[in-house]
């Protein structure tokens, strides 16, 4: 019995994620190769997605082309924040914030694509004002088959876009704050105490996640049927998958080292070690889905008109007046 009490805990078990060149002093060869082949993921999902930018903007006509390079980008952008979390442990806290920030963007975002692929606000009116749209659909009501479809109107789309924007807003601010909280000691997510901020921060935050995600799906299950040809599935697939591996993998990762599951590996704590294995694993995962959304996105277009086309259009309609 006094044995296992007088078991001895590693030091560095219970300090802060080391220093980037502390922690490149403990990787044997192993480690070296294994941070050498992720960071190379990462730096080609980067390079494959500024490609795919340039070749967006010139085939793709305004504001489409804003929509899709913002969509596309969640996937790089969150395999270059977790590249930097990685060699940087000390940094996971603002790495994940800016991939956090970035995806509340593409959740608002997505909804936007969906209505520009149908022509836009105006055009989805006009082709579904009246229409009963279903809104038992997840995440939050899938289960309740019992609610009335409610028909499309210009305050029904209003609050669809509200209810999905209000996530992009709010989780920035938050994110922002948590940061500030955090530099000065305030922001634990160990501090499970009804007096910690995090134990407020993140379930409000849960509760914003699931109001925004419920409009993108309401009009995604409404109208996917009309864009089957633009591979709208397999895009809202791969947005959602990101949902899950960067907000659901991630919050069960850190979960498992708060409760020692996942065990402390010095110069790495269990919850420092915790969030090293979320990074390398989301570099991974956003590396195949940048793969597989550079095959969905860099495809064919519609040709852009020329500048002479415009021209001789503005001036054809200013001689009718």
């Amino acid at each position: 019995m006094e044995e296992s009490l007088n078991v001895t805990i590693d030091p560095a078990c219970l300090q802060e994620p080391p220093l980037a060149g502390d922690m490149l002093k403990h990787l044997d060869t192993f480690g070296l190769c294994l941070y050498a082949m992720l960071t190379f993921m990462s730096s080609v999902s980067l390079l494959l997605y500024l490609e795919q930018c340039v070749y967006i903007y010139k085939k793709v006509s305004y504001p489409k082309k804003t929509t899709i390079i913002w969509v596309s980008g969640a996937a790089p952008v969150i395999a270059t924040m977790a590249c930097f979390g990685m060699w940087i442990p000390r940094a996971v806290m603002i790495t994940d914030m800016a991939s956090n920030c970035y995806f509340a963007v593409v959740v608002y975002k997505v909804l936007i694509l969906l209505l520009q692929e149908l022509g836009g606000s105006s055009a989805f009116l006009e082709r579904f004002s009246g229409t009963p749209f279903k809104i038992s659909t997840g995440p939050c009501c899938c289960c309740c088959v019992c609610l009335p479809q409610v028909p499309m109107s210009r305050g029904m789309l209003f609050l669809l876009k509200i209810g999905a924007l209000q996530y992009a807003i709010l989780k920035t601010v938050l994110s922002v704050l948590s940061v500030i909280l955090w530099t000065n000691g305030y922001f634990d997510l160990s501090d499970l105490e009804i007096t910690g901020t995090a134990i407020w921060i993140n379930p409000f935050v849960g509760v914003l996640t699931i109001t925004s995600l419920w409009p993108v799906a309401i009009v995604f299950m409404n109208t996917n049927s009309f864009l089957r040809s633009l591979n709208i599935i397999a895009k809202y697939a791969m947005y959602q998958l990101i949902l899950v591996l960067s907000q659901l993998q991630t919050s069960i990762i850190n979960i498992l080292a708060l409760d020692g599951t996942i065990a402390c590996a010095p110069p790495l704590s269990s919850q420092a070690r915790g969030s090293m294995l979320s990074q390398q694993m989301m570099i991974m995962e956003m590396f195949i889905i940048s793969l597989v959304n550079r095959f969905l996105y860099h495809r064919a277009y519609d040709a852009l008109p020329s500048e002479t086309h415009d021209n001789n259009l503005n001036a054809s309609l200013s001689g009718q007046r």
